[in-house]
């Protein structure tokens, strides 16, 4: 492989990629669910839905629309409880941490590009001792358009000063395989998070893996 093709940065999605957010996400929604007197939820019935967006969790679980007049009340609960149970009990995936290790070992740059505002993100990324050394967060806060528009990607890219072409991009959502492969990286979907599934990606133009480990195999030195 041509020098100019080495890969030199990953980049993260967030929730459902890097760190499974799912258990705070539950405990959220079922706090303020039952504070309502509404039905829980079972992790099952969230995980395909948490990379949706906090809009998509109210409409869904509440059994509303947005026009209903206690949307907003209902979605400002749920994120007011979402901050206070950020660290809870997220987690890295297994065998994130090793993939971690073994960037940092080879210098390899990484970082997050991530449809989650920098409020709720950024405390995630700080709680894991072992992201210590990510070089770059990219939120709705400093896009004009999310995913999965490429500019995140690209704004990721700029600020690391790598070409895409040098980049690899990671997500479970086809929002950010679309976003990665206009954005020129190559990108990988991580069939081990929240939304993908095989079939939505077998026709485009993008990597598979069903374990993080496997992500090594697509890393050119």
């Amino acid at each position: 492989m041509q020098e100019n093709h080495r890969t030199k940065l990953i980049l993260f999605d967030l929730d459902g990629t890097l760190v499974d957010t799912a258990p705070d996400f539950l405990e959220s929604l079922n706090n303020v669910l039952r504070n309502h007197n509404k039905e829980c939820v079972s992790m099952d019935e969230l995980r395909p839905y948490i990379s949706e967006g906090t809009s998509k969790l109210i409409k869904l679980f509440f059994k509303i629309n947005e026009n209903d007049k206690n949307f907003n009340l209902y979605k400002d609960q749920f994120l007011s409880e979402y901050e206070s149970n950020l660290k809870n009990n997220s987690s890295l995936f297994e065998g994130m941490s090793d993939f971690i290790k073994f960037l940092d070992k080879e210098s390899i740059k990484y970082g997050v590009v991530t449809n989650k505002h920098y409020k709720y993100a950024q405390p995630i990324l700080d709680s894991f001792l072992e992201l210590k050394n990510i070089q770059v967060l990219i939120c709705p806060d400093h896009v004009k358009i999310s995913k999965p528009d490429p500019e995140g990607i690209l704004l990721a890219c700029k600020k690391l000063n790598i070409k895409p072409e040098n980049t690899i991009y990671l997500g479970d959502h086809l929002n950010d395989i679309k976003a990665g492969i206009c954005a020129g990286a190559q990108t990988v979907a991580c069939l081990y998070g929240y939304s993908i599934n095989k079939n939505e990606v077998d026709s485009m133009k993008c990597g598979q893996v069903k374990k993080v480990v496997e992500i090594k195999s697509f890393i050119v030195k």
